[in-house]
Order: C-alpha cells, then sequence, then structure tokens
C-alpha cells in the first residue's frame, strides 16, 4: 500500500520565507547582541574584552550576565514584533537598542547606589562576591526591561 503525501501548494513558499524571517531576525539580534556588549565594556572600567580574555574571573561573570540580560533584550524586542516582517525587524531594532540602552544605564545607576568599585572589581585576578551582585543586577533588569518592551 502506497500513501501518497499532499502538500498544501504554498508550503514551499512559506518555508522559503520563514528561513528568510529566522536569518534576518537573526542578523538584527547579532547586530544588538554586540551592541550590547560594546554598551557594557563601554560603561565599565576597564577592558572587559582583554580582561575576560586573560581570564578575570569577575570580569567574566559580569560580562557573561550582561550578555544574558541583552538576550533577554531583544529576544522580548523579537517576540514583541508582531506584523509584517519589515515591521518586525524596525520593531525589534529599535526597542532592542532603547532596551540596552536603559538596562546599561540602570546597572550603572545601581552600582553607583551600592557604591561598589567596579572597576577593581572586575580587574581583580580573585573572585569577588561582589561581582555577583553585579551580575544579578545585569540580570534582573534586563528581564525588567525585556517584559517593560513585551
Amino acid at each position: 500500500m502506497i500513501t501518497d503525501l499532499a502538500l498544501d501548494p504554498g508550503f514551499g513558499s512559506a518555508i522559503g520565507r520563514g528561513i528568510g524571517a529566522i536569518a534576518l531576525y537573526a542578523v538584527v539580534g547579532l547586530v544588538l547582541m554586540v551592541f550590547g556588549f560594546y554598551a557594557i565594556d563601554w560603561t565599565t572600567p576597564g577592558k572587559l574584552s582583554i580582561l575576560v580574555r586573560n581570564g578575570a574571573p569577575n570580569a567574566v561573570i559580569v560580562t557573561a550576565s550582561g550578555l544574558v540580560s541583552m538576550a533577554f533584550i531583544v529576544v522580548v524586542a523579537i517576540l514583541s514584533a508582531v506584523g509584517k516582517l519589515d515591521e518586525g525587524l524596525l520593531t525589534s531594532l529599535i526597542y532592542g537598542i532603547v532596551g540596552i540602552i536603559v538596562q546599561v544605564a540602570a546597572v550603572r545607576l545601581l552600582e553607583w547606589v551600592t557604591k561598589l568599585d567596579i572597576g577593581s572589581i572586575i580587574e581583580s585576578d580573585r573572585f569577588a562576591p561582589a561581582s555577583v551582585v553585579v551580575a544579578a543586577a545585569h540580570v534582573a533588569l534586563g528581564l525588567v526591561v525585556a517584559f517593560a518592551i513585551y
């Protein structure tokens, strides 16, 4: 017994559009993640990329948490982009940029309020528990900003 598998006539073009949308959103997401990394690097004392490459544990913790928080913002910006692909991409880009700026400013404000010397913390070769506080601030504020977008 032979069973024929019938696909809707528009199946191929729908798959093509879907793959194209994935690729375009991936590019927007990558651009926003790179922007987010540089926003964290620019607003944090010390050169994070060098400190991370050299294995400074606190710099690794702060950078990783910052990237995770940026990913929350980017993902929710994409999720909130309902409608046409071009509108969705533009909305994601705008919300993503604004979200990253607000999140970075909020973390810097929290560091100022708590009087943490983030520069000496991230440059230290020894683990500093305060780096976990900064990491938690990144993740928490990233979530807050992400859900504000949604």
